[in-house]
């Protein structure tokens, strides 16, 4: 669990970090960044949620 917590720390502040350097600098590969990140951090997102339903089903069984 720990450690879900940091890497999703981690994604918000390379999502964060990119947009930022995009608004800087206008260079689209930082926006191009932040969209993988995102969809990245959504999907690990979904993982994590599918395993705590798992484990409550399971665990109800």
């Amino acid at each position: 669990m720990q450690l879900a917590r940091i890497v999703g720390l981690l994604l918000c502040l390379g999502t964060g970090a990119s947009l930022i350097l995009w608004m800087l600098t206008g260079d689209s590969r930082y926006r191009a960044w932040a969209w993988n990140l995102f969809r990245v951090g959504v999907a690990a997102a979904f993982v994590i949620f599918v395993l705590f339903a798992l484990e409550r089903i399971l665990a109800a069984a």
